[in-house]
Protein backbone atom coordinates (compact mmCIF):
# COMPACT_ATOMS: atom_id res chain seq x y z
CA UNK A 1 0.00 0.00 0.00
CA UNK A 2 0.97 3.82 -1.15
CA UNK A 3 -0.05 6.20 0.51
CA UNK A 4 0.69 10.34 0.09
CA UNK A 5 -1.89 12.14 2.14
CA UNK A 6 -3.79 11.34 5.62
CA UNK A 7 -6.10 8.60 4.93
CA UNK A 8 -8.64 7.29 7.12
CA UNK A 9 -8.08 3.46 7.60
CA UNK A 10 -11.02 2.41 9.39
CA UNK A 11 -14.22 4.22 10.80
CA UNK A 12 -16.32 1.99 14.12
CA UNK A 13 -19.17 2.84 16.47
CA UNK A 14 -20.25 1.93 19.55
CA UNK A 15 -23.86 0.44 20.17
CA UNK A 16 -23.53 2.96 23.17
CA UNK A 17 -23.32 5.42 20.30
CA UNK A 18 -19.58 6.42 20.05
CA UNK A 19 -17.83 6.30 17.25
CA UNK A 20 -13.97 5.87 16.55
CA UNK A 21 -11.51 6.17 13.59
CA UNK A 22 -8.04 6.08 12.36
CA UNK A 23 -5.98 7.67 10.64
CA UNK A 24 -2.50 7.54 9.37
CA UNK A 25 -0.36 10.26 8.14
CA UNK A 26 2.57 9.11 5.97
CA UNK A 27 5.66 10.89 5.96
CA UNK A 28 9.66 10.45 5.73
CA UNK A 29 10.88 9.54 7.72
CA UNK A 30 7.98 8.41 10.49
CA UNK A 31 4.58 8.22 9.46
CA UNK A 32 1.54 8.74 12.11
CA UNK A 33 -1.25 7.10 13.05
CA UNK A 34 -3.95 8.64 15.43
CA UNK A 35 -6.82 7.66 16.56
CA UNK A 36 -10.27 9.85 17.26
CA UNK A 37 -13.39 8.64 19.44
CA UNK A 38 -16.59 10.87 19.28
CA UNK A 39 -14.22 13.30 16.96
CA UNK A 40 -11.41 14.06 19.78
CA UNK A 41 -7.98 12.56 19.32
CA UNK A 42 -7.24 9.55 21.74
CA UNK A 43 -3.42 8.88 20.16
CA UNK A 44 -0.90 9.33 18.25
CA UNK A 45 1.84 7.56 17.40
CA UNK A 46 4.76 7.93 15.16
CA UNK A 47 6.69 4.97 13.25
CA UNK A 48 9.60 4.42 11.35
CA UNK A 49 7.72 2.32 8.84
CA UNK A 50 4.30 2.70 7.14
CA UNK A 51 3.39 -0.90 7.41
CA UNK A 52 4.36 -0.87 11.08
CA UNK A 53 1.73 1.75 11.56
CA UNK A 54 -1.13 0.21 9.31
CA UNK A 55 -0.10 -2.90 11.77
CA UNK A 56 -0.82 -1.14 14.71
CA UNK A 57 -3.85 0.46 13.88
CA UNK A 58 -5.43 -3.03 12.84
CA UNK A 59 -4.27 -4.01 16.34
CA UNK A 60 -6.21 -1.44 17.59
CA UNK A 61 -9.34 -1.96 15.12
CA UNK A 62 -9.18 -5.54 16.26
CA UNK A 63 -8.62 -4.83 19.90
CA UNK A 64 -12.45 -2.43 19.86
CA UNK A 65 -14.10 -5.07 17.81
CA UNK A 66 -13.38 -7.55 20.59
CA UNK A 67 -14.77 -5.42 23.17
CA UNK A 68 -18.35 -4.49 21.15
CA UNK A 69 -17.41 -1.93 18.49
CA UNK A 70 -18.42 -2.63 15.22
CA UNK A 71 -17.71 -1.52 11.58
CA UNK A 72 -19.36 1.53 10.03
CA UNK A 73 -20.58 1.08 6.44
Amino acid sequence: MELSAPTTLWRLYHPRGDHARAVVIPGDPQSTVTFFVNNVMDRAENFDELDVALMRADDIRRDLVDHGWREED
